[in-house]
């Protein structure tokens, strides 16, 4: 293994597996470090709106000359993206209306694009590289596979003409990799702009008792302390929505991730009362429990924000 991350270091993590941990104290706010996208995927949604390559909102973008569905800022943003973009430009053209892959299959054309086109190894991969990410594929099951299997056929109907495809058991494996690994890129208002994979994010492990929080800076990640850490304390991070009571959670996890989170929060199951009780619908949600969860909503997003804009700290 070459490189490294100021500040944390790859470990193997007691019943986990593979994880990161802190090798320097960090106070709350802090940066841990900035991870850039191994690559990344601008939501469908979100075009026209949104920079293709740096996902700036903002009016005025230019139009791809050809397709005129991408946008960008100008033309640095253009070039800079031109090589991910060439793979959807003239599918986009030839098929028009009918030109519909999913997010899922967009972003692994542009992973294998970038595979075959990369000498080295890239600023997201200073400690994991990208084939080393864990897919879980035999955990996989019937259903989830089926579902994969149409993201296959997609890839091959819109992208085979421009990018020589591996056979199929490789496919599987880069679908199931970035299902487990793949970030949903958020604004400020928490709403998804899109999908990337960070090789080095994605060994941070699942807490419901998270050390940190990822938020983005344009595509790149940012690993920011949510609570003081000292030398070898691990990075911890929620992998689903904290909001759900413990056994909610945890089927979640199971369901998407293969496993079973033994965390204090889990064994002790502390919120649960009142996460349950916002949840029963045979009776109607109390006005002041509603009034609570919108004044908590609104707290987290401002703590959330305000951690976003904390000086970043040199690592």
């Amino acid at each position: 293994m070459t490189g490294g991350i100021a500040g944390v270091e790859r470990f193997d993590s007691p019943g986990k597996g593979r994880g990161l941990r802190v090798t320097k104290a960090f106070k709350v706010g802090e940066l841990l470090f900035s991870s850039p996208a191994y690559s990344y995927v601008l939501s469908m949604k979100e075009r026209g709106s949104n920079c293709e390559c740096c996902f700036t909102r903002k009016e005025g973008l230019a139009r791809c000359g050809k397709c005129r569905k991408a946008c960008y800022c100008n033309v640095k943003c253009q070039k800079a993206d031109w090589a991910m973009h060439k793979l959807e430009c003239s599918a986009m053209t030839a098929f028009g209306e009918n030109w519909c892959p999913s997010e899922m299959a967009r972003l692994v054309a542009r992973i294998l694009a970038k595979k075959k086109t990369q000498k080295e190894r890239s600023a997201s991969e200073k400690i994991l590289l990208i084939e080393d990410i864990q897919s879980h594929e035999e955990d996989v099951d019937n259903e989830k596979r089926e579902m994969t299997e149409l993201d296959v056929a997609g890839l091959h109907r819109y992208f085979s003409k421009h990018l020589d495809l591996p056979d199929h058991k490789d496919l599987l494996t880069v679908f199931s990799q970035v299902a487990c690994n793949g970030f949903t890129i958020e604004d400020d208002e928490l709403s998804h702009m899109g999908t990337a994979i960070y090789p080095d994010v994605a060994l941070i492990n699942h807490s419901c008792l998270p050390s940190v929080i990822v938020t983005y800076n344009g595509t790149s990640a940012e690993i920011r302390a949510v609570k003081d850490m000292k030398p070898g304390d691990e990075v911890l991070i929620s992998y689903i929505d904290l909001l759900y009571p413990t056994d909610d959670r945890n089927n979640r996890l199971r369901e998407s991730y293969y496993f079973t989170c033994e965390c204090q929060e889990c064994k002790s199951k502390s919120k649960d009362k009142v996460k349950l009780k916002v949840r029963k619908q045979s009776d109607p949600i109390e006005q002041d429990v509603i009034n609570n969860m919108v004044r908590y909503a609104r707290k987290t997003i401002r703590e959330f924000r305000a951690l976003k804009t904390h000086p970043p700290v040199s690592c």
